[in-house]
C-alpha cells in the first residue's frame, strides 16, 4: 500500500470541504446549490420585509433558501408555477377549531388547508385539561397542519358543546389547567375562556379570573384569550380585567352586551388597545357584523389580527368564514391586501412567538407558503347576520405547502411531509 503524506491528507479534507460547500452542505449556501421546490413567477407579498414583486422562491431543508427576480430552471428539483397568482406566507389562523374528535364542532386542520391556504392553525380551547391529551396525540401528531394550542379554563373544553362548559364553575379548575399549559410550553399558548352568558350563566366574569390565574400560575407568562358575546355584567369590568398581551375576540359581533352600544365604543376597549391587549377578529358563525365593525373601526377599534373562528357549524354558514374570505371581507371594506395579509400572517406568528420567522417569507423562514388567487370583479361577501356587501374581488386559495413540502402535487420523494 502506497504511503498517505499529510498534505494528501489536508489536500483530500479540503476537496471535501469544496464539494460540500458547492452542493449547499453544512457550510453554508452557494450559489449553485438546487433547491428541493421553487415557487415560480408569482407576486410575493411579504409585510414583514415590504416586499411586494415578481419573485421566485428557492426552498431547501425545509426553508425558505432565496427569494430572487429569477432562479434559473435547472437548479430546481420540482417547480410550482405561480404566474398570475399571489404568492405569501402560509396564512396563520390564530383563532380555529380542529379538534374533530373532542367536541363536535372540530374539523381535522388539513380538511381545511384547501379552502384556507392556512399553514398554522390555533386550537382555542378545543380541549381542557382533562382532553388535551388527546388532541395532542391524536390531532397534533397526525396533522401536516402545525398547530397551536390554548387550554380551556374548563376541564372539558368544549366537548359538552351545545351545552356550556362553564355552567358549573367547578370546571373551572385553575391547578389542572396550569398544569396541562406548564408540561405543553412548545405547544401551549395559553389559556381561553367564552365570557358569554349563555355559556357562564351565573358565574360571570369568575371563569376569566380562573383563566388568568392558571397562566399565572404555570409560570409560562401565557396569554388568555377571551371570547366576547353577549358579555356577563358590565362589559368594562370584563375588560378591564385583560392583562396587556392578552386576546380579546369577537370584538365585532352583534350579539347582546358586546364592544359597540349605542353607536359607541365602550372607551374601556380603547384603553385596553392602548395597553396591549390584542384585538382579533374571530368571524365565526356569528360574531362577525359589518356595521359593527365598521363602527368600531372608525372609532379606533381596529384589529390587530384577523382570525376565522372556522368550526362545523361556521363552515356550513352562507358567511363561509375561511380565512381568504374573511381577509376579502376586510377587503371589502376598505383595507389593503398588504394590510390584511400582515393580519393573517406575521402580526398572530408574533402572537404566537415560538417559530423564528414564522409568518414570513425571510430567507431561513420555515417554508410555509400560501398560493392566493385574487379574483377581480364584483363579488358578494356576507357577514354572519346575512347582510351583503359588495367587493371589488376576492381571494381564492390555489395550492398551499408546509415545511417545503406542498399539499397536492408535486409530490416529493421520498413524501417526507413533517
Amino acid at each position: 500500500m502506497a504511503k498517505i503524506s499529510r498534505r494528501d491528507v489536508l489536500a483530500g479534507g479540503a476537496a471535501m470541504l469544496g464539494s460540500l460547500g458547492a452542493s449547499g452542505g453544512t457550510f453554508g449556501q452557494q450559489p449553485t446549490e438546487n433547491f428541493d421546490l421553487v415557487i415560480r413567477g408569482g407576486e410575493v407579498i411579504d409585510p414583514s420585509q415590504n416586499l411586494r414583486g415578481i419573485r421566485d422562491i428557492g426552498i431547501r431543508f425545509g426553508q425558505v433558501a432565496a427569494v430572487e427576480p429569477s432562479i434559473p430552471a435547472e437548479r430546481a428539483k420540482q417547480s410550482i408555477d405561480a404566474k398570475g397568482k399571489l404568492v405569501t406566507p402560509g396564512l396563520v389562523d390564530l383563532h380555529t377549531h380542529v379538534y374533530p374528535y373532542g367536541s363536535a364542532i372540530g374539523i381535522p386542520p388539513d380538511e381545511l388547508v384547501p379552502f384556507s391556504a392556512t399553514t398554522t392553525y390555533v386550537s382555542a380551547g378545543d380541549a381542557g385539561a382533562n382532553t388535551f391529551a388527546g388532541f395532542k396525540r391524536d390531532v397534533v401528531g397526525h396533522s401536516r397542519s402545525r398547530l397551536f394550542a390554548f387550554v380551556h379554563i374548563s376541564t372539558i373544553g368544549l366537548a359538552g358543546f351545545p351545552v356550556g362548559e362553564l355552567l358549573n364553575i367547578d370546571y373551572a379548575n385553575v391547578d389542572a389547567a396550569a398544569r396541562t399549559i406548564a408540561e405543553n410550553p412548545d405547544l401551549v399558548l395559553g389559556a381561553k375562556v367564552r365570557e358569554t352568558l349563555a355559556f357562564v350563566g351565573n358565574n360571570g366574569i369568575e371563569p376569566l379570573k380562573r383563566a388568568i390565574l392558571a397562566v399565572e400560575r404555570s409560570g409560562t407568562k401565557g396569554r388568555v384569550m377571551c371570547h366576547i358575546g353577549n358579555a356577563p355584567g358590565d362589559l368594562s369590568v370584563l375588560v378591564d380585567t385583560l392583562r396587556p398581551g392578552d386576546i380579546l375576540t369577537h370584538p365585532y359581533s352583534a350579539l347582546g352586551n358586546n364592544t359597540v352600544q349605542n353607536g359607541k365604543v365602550l372607551p374601556a376597549l380603547l384603553e385596553a388597545k392602548k395597553r396591549g391587549v390584542i384585538i382579533d377578529v374571530g368571524h365565526g358563525a356569528g360574531s362577525f357584523d359589518y356595521d359593527i365593525a365598521e363602527e368600531a373601526i372608525q372609532q379606533g377599534l381596529v384589529f390587530d389580527t384577523i382570525s376565522s373562528d372556522v368550526h362545523v357549524a361556521a363552515a356550513n354558514t352562507p358567511s363561509r368564514p375561511y380565512l381568504p374570505w374573511v381577509l376579502s371581507k376586510f377587503l371589502a371594506l376598505g383595507f389593503s391586501l398588504d394590510q390584511v395579509i400582515a393580519a393573517a400572517a406575521i402580526k398572530p406568528a408574533n402572537v404566537i412567538n415560538r417559530v423564528p420567522k414564522l409568518g414570513t417569507l425571510q430567507v431561513g423562514a420555515p417554508a410555509d407558503v400560501a398560493i392566493l388567487e385574487l379574483v377581480e370583479g364584483p363579488v358578494e361577501l356576507l357577514d354572519t347576520s346575512n347582510k351583503p356587501r359588495t367587493g371589488k374581488a376576492y381571494l381564492k386559495a390555489v395550492q398551499t405547502v408546509r415545511g417545503g413540502v406542498p399539499f397536492g402535487r408535486p409530490y416529493s420523494l421520498p413524501f417526507s411531509a413533517n
